[in-house]
């Protein structure tokens, strides 16, 4: 979905146009790719944490909410102004994935249910599981993509 930094981009550029906490974030990057693309906490906050590190955003003060909206700081609005046809280009990209989302559910056909993308995340993170614990010699690697070609032969054919 986001290529390396789009998504740290466009936090900072979501929190310029308003303060937001992380849930809010991410119910608007849903609301973005017409709800094609739910990004996780364990994405949000990290990429959160790494913002305030760098100085793009701070924490709203004197807030009663209990979760923690973050503002952007001159330093962000610096970076966004740099980068502001890098911004107008992905929120282009995400309008027209909307756009098209919203297409193919009113034809009826969803072509991107949120169950396909839970069963895709689930065939990644077992994966990246089996990856990490150091099972993968090269013949179970060739299994593997055996296994997922054939899935996807399987699916061409529905």
């Amino acid at each position: 979905m986001f290529a390396q930094g789009e998504l740290r981009l466009l936090l900072l550029s979501l929190i310029a146009d308003e303060p937001r906490h992380g849930y809010e974030l991410i119910k608007a990057i849903e609301e973005m790719t017409g709800d094609g693309y739910s990004p996780s906490p364990g994405t949000i906050y990290p990429t959160l944490s790494l913002l305030e590190d760098e100085g793009l955003i701070r924490e709203v003060s004197g807030s009663d909410e209990p979760r923690k909206a973050f503002e952007v700081t001159d330093k962000g609005r610096e970076e966004l102004t740099e980068r502001a046809d890098e911004v107008a280009e992905m929120r282009e990209r995400f309008a027209r994935r909307a756009e098209a989302a919203e297409q193919q559910a009113e034809k009826g056909r969803a072509y991107a249910t949120p169950e396909m993308f839970r069963a895709l995340g689930n065939l990644a993170s077992v994966l990246k599981n089996k990856a990490r614990s150091g099972d993968l010699g090269d013949e179970t690697i060739e299994q593997i993509v055996d296994l997922v070609d054939d899935l996807a032969r399987k699916i061409e054919r529905l």
